[in-house]
């Protein structure tokens, strides 16, 4: 047997798809129906100044990757979803999440131009 790496590669790839779920839908659970919203919008661990004008935006964000990526994980282990669709998508969704987290927290915390006070 000769070791691949493009096939280790997918297998972490896969596996890791199964904490992302957790936690991406973990933290929709927590913001939308607990109402916890230290972890919306964070920026170097801090939170906005408003942080409950931003939990919709962040628990749609972690909603939506967390049930594409349980659907990718679903459709892999009991649909058959072929190799390059599956990678694809779980790829755009997990790029997607970053830079959706990224995007709303730089929007969340303005830049304050001109001398500070």
């Amino acid at each position: 047997m000769v070791f691949d790496v493009s096939v280790a590669i997918s297998w972490i790839l896969f596996l890791a798809l199964f904490p992302m779920a957790f936690f991406w839908l973990r933290r929709a659970w927590r913001i939308l129906v607990r109402r916890d919203f230290s972890e919306v919008a964070l920026k170097r661990g801090e939170s906005p100044a408003n942080p409950e004008k931003y939990a919709p935006f962040a628990a749609l964000i972690n909603l939506l990757c967390g049930v594409v990526v349980a659907y990718v994980i679903f459709g892999v282990l009991f649909v058959g979803m072929p190799f390059g669709t599956w990678t694809a998508v779980a790829g755009i969704t997990i790029w997607t999440k970053f830079l959706a987290d990224f995007i709303l927290s730089r929007h969340a915390h303005p830049m304050r131009f001109g001398r500070k006070s």
